[in-house]
C-alpha cells in the first residue's frame, strides 16, 4: 500500500513538472489577463457611450478614444501566447493600456488636463509592444 502512495506522488509530482514545463514554454501567458481587460475594455466603453455626461463635450472624445485603444489592445492581447516573446508582449500591451488608456479615462473623468503626463509613456509602450514582435 504505502509503495503504491509512493508511486502515485511521483506520477503527480512529474505530472505537475511538466505542466510547470508547458507553461513555461508558452512564457506563462494566459487569457485571464486578456479577458478581464476585455470585461474592463467593454464596460468603460459602455459606460462612456450611454452615461458619461461630462460638462465639457470635448472629454467625451477623449473618453472615446480611451475606450477604443483599450479594447484594441485586449484583442491584441488575446494573441500574446502564440508569440515569441510573451511576457514581453503582453507585458508592454498591459502597461500600454494601464498608462495610455488609464490616463485618458482619468483625464476624462475628471475633466482635468493635468493628470495627462503619464499618457506618453503609455503610447511608448504600445509602439514598444508592436515593435517587440520584430525580434
Amino acid at each position: 500500500m504505502l509503495k503504491q502512495t509512493a508511486v502515485a506522488a511521483s506520477l503527480r509530482s512529474k505530472e505537475a513538472e511538466e505542466a510547470n514545463e508547458r507553461e513555461e514554454e508558452d512564457g506563462g501567458a494566459d487569457r485571464s489577463d486578456a479577458v478581464a481587460q476585455g470585461v474592463a475594455a467593454l464596460g468603460l466603453g459602455t459606460y462612456g457611450a450611454h452615461m458619461f455626461r461630462p460638462k465639457n463635450p470635448a472629454y467625451k472624445e477623449v473618453w472615446h478614444t480611451a475606450s477604443l485603444y483599450h479594447l484594441v489592445h485586449t484583442a491584441a492581447l488575446l494573441g500574446a501566447p502564440i508569440t515569441k516573446s510573451p511576457n514581453v508582449f503582453g507585458g508592454l500591451l498591459t502597461a500600454g493600456i494601464v498608462l495610455f488608456s488609464g490616463t485618458c479615462y482619468t483625464v476624462a473623468y475628471l475633466e482635468d488636463r493635468k493628470f495627462s503626463s503619464l499618457a506618453p509613456f503609455g503610447g511608448f509602450a504600445f509602439i514598444a509592444a508592436w515593435a517587440s514582435l520584430l525580434f
